[in-house]
């Protein structure tokens, strides 16, 4: 698979074992011999000294630097650290930078890479369904501030995105769930046979079926690259990719992010689709449909935990699609489809003030 983004395009290989060709497919990339392999304390000792053994094998001389699992490890401090490291590791311009690891990862790597001697190759190695489905392909990249998540970031899009389906026999079960929020929100939003899909073939995705993951990874990854390519800084349509990101970031601030990232998307798609209801956009078979795959995917529809309005509010007003002072939704227009809409303050907090 190709995005193709003019001279910015790169390919996203999917296939089981794929991990086993990595050293390979980066000896056609005119990269750099060193390079820096950026995992947290969950996944480095599971796969890390495979990925160096078979970088080293095909040429490369890679150092290896561990971040905190979870979202501690996109603070300043810790991108510092990961400075410190690329200093360390002697990186040149055509260095690679690989993320290994779920979403935390790729943020913190990609920034690193965005930004390390003003640019250096970025390599995505998603080892969660949530990277593999979503974060790994499109470029967003950042680091939170004490203030809020991702407030400091760029757009800076891999060189490469390799997707390995088996490296997910290691995810533990509420990681793999938490990330079905993620592969809903494309049904949902853009695909309503695909919604539909998943509805049908929920039990076999749960039970990590190869052939299923691997039709849903491929699936998601084609809507995205397709949002990608039509609009990469997100200043259009790629804003539909935030259905039940806007009520889910304030959960995620709400819970410390303690919060897994797909749950809290998960109750924000659920709320959200509550208002879409009450804006005239879904019928409430439609909103009923949603909770109910969201519900057997083993994911809270609740707003929860909720804050205060008064609490709430101000977080609102951080999200990045806000314009004016107004607050922007991405919503859903029936399953499948989606708008990017102002909505009245007054109608989110009577809907907040309603459920919580």
């Amino acid at each position: 698979m190709l995005v193709e983004l003019g001279a910015r395009s790169y390919e996203i290989i999917i296939r089981p074992g794929a991990l086993v060709g990595l050293g390979a497919a980066l000896a056609g990339l005119n990269l750099g011999r060193r390079a820096l392999i950026v995992s947290d304390t969950h996944v480095a000792p599971l796969w890390a000294e495979k990925v160096r053994e078979n970088l080293a094998t095909a040429g490369f001389n890679p150092a290896l630097v561990t971040l905190p699992a979870g979202e501690e490890a996109k603070s300043l401090g810790w991108l510092a650290h990961l400075y410190s490291a690329a200093v360390s590791a002697g990186l040149e311009r055509s260095s690679p930078v690989l993320a290994l690891g779920g979403g935390v990862v790729g943020d913190a790597a990609g920034f690193l890479a965005a930004t390390y001697l003003r640019g250096v190759p970025f390599i995505q190695v998603p080892t969660t369904l949530l990277a593999q489905v979503d974060s790994a392909v499109g470029g967003k990249v950042a680091v939170n501030l004490p203030q809020g998540k991702n407030l400091v970031g760029a757009f800076y899009q891999p060189r490469l995105v390799l997707v390995d389906p088996e490296v997910l026999t290691t995810l533990p079960e509420d990681q793999f769930r938490a990330a079905l929020g993620e592969v809903v929100k494309y049904g949902a939003i853009l695909d309503a046979a695909f919604f539909a899909h998943l509805e049908e073939h929920l039990p076999a995705l749960l039970a990590r079926d190869p052939a299923e993951l691997s039709t849903v990874i491929e699936r998601c990854l084609t809507l995205k690259a397709q949002v990608v390519e039509e609009d990469e800084r997100e200043t259009g349509r790629r804003a539909l990719l935030n259905f039940g990101h806007t009520l889910g970031h304030v959960l995620e601030a709400a819970s410390g992010f303690t919060l897994p990232h797909g749950a809290a998307v998960a109750r924000g798609m659920a709320v959200e689709a509550e208002l879409a209801r009450r804006l005239g956009l879904l019928s409430s078979e439609e909103v009923q449909r949603l909770q109910e795959l969201i519900g057997r995917a083993g994911l809270s529809t609740a707003l929860s935990p909720a804050p205060s309005w008064e609490e709430a509010r101000p977080l609102l007003y951080r999200d990045k699609k806000v314009r004016d002072g107004r607050l922007i939704f991405a919503l859903p227009q029936g399953l499948g489809r989606g708008r990017v809409v102002p909505v009245p303050e007054g109608a989110v907090e009577q809907l907040w003030r309603d459920l919580v």
